[in-house]
């Protein structure tokens, strides 16, 4: 029996075959990318630029580089990981331009160090409001990871939150793998080892980038590429 051909868009369609129709110009592939990297990718922005609007912008354009560049794509890397590089050189390149110090900013010790503890040893308690807690935790969770220098809190969020490898965050932040593995250990530090029980569950719905936000991102792009075509 002949396998019927996968439709752009499809969830089944891998992230190779849309690159390579995407490469071809179709908008409605790389509307599917979008919107399967949208969360991770904004993360990624987010981590470095900590503001919500100016990762919107700097993710959009993002978007438009890597649609004009992919057909350099090659595969030799995920296409996740070749998007995260695009959006954390965008983000880099706005955090310059914008000469913010985040990233140099002294680490100040023993931030809220009480009302971490007091966090986390309220976890452990049997309780039927657990997703209520985890709510409370995640925003805490948001807000401590936002409290981290720049370059700890970029590392910190394609590692612990995006779950690449410490080979792919080195190659998207370009930095050797071993300032990736020491930069990792010290956010985990300063977050707090108290909180770290919490951690895995929150992570997953930290920074949420989904419903409005998404089709918003979407939107814009799809009416770029289409002004820049009709030109």
């Amino acid at each position: 029996m002949t396998k019927p051909l996968q439709r752009v868009g499809s969830p089944d369609a891998s992230d190779e075959e849309l690159a390579r129709r995407v490469a071809a110009g179709d908008h409605a592939a790389f509307e599917a990318i979008m919107r399967r990297h949208n969360r991770a990718l904004f993360r990624t922005a987010r981590a470095i630029l900590r503001d919500d609007a100016e990762a919107e912008d700097a993710l959009q354009e993002a978007y438009l580089q890597a649609y004009r560049t992919i057909g350099g794509f090659r595969g030799a890397a995920r296409l996740s990981t070749w998007l995260a590089r695009v959006v954390a050189n965008e983000a880099l390149m706005r955090l310059r331009k914008h000469a913010r110090r985040s990233a140099i900013v002294p680490i100040q010790p023993g931030v809220a160090v009480e009302e971490l503890n007091q966090r986390a040893e309220g976890s452990m308690e049997k309780d039927p409001e657990s997703s209520a807690r985890r709510a409370e935790m995640r925003k805490l969770l948001e807000q401590r990871i936002d409290a981290l220098p720049g370059t700890y809190r970029a590392v910190f969020m394609l590692r612990a939150v995006e779950e690449y490898s410490v080979e792919e965050t080195a190659s998207i932040l370009q930095i050797p793998q071993a300032t990736v593995r020491s930069r990792f250990f010290r956010a985990r530090s300063l977050l707090r080892e108290g909180l770290a029980s919490e951690v895995d569950l929150a992570c997953q719905d930290a920074f949420a980038f989904a419903g409005e936000r998404c089709d918003r991102v979407v939107a814009r792009v799809m009416q770029r590429l289409a002004a820049e075509e009709s030109r």
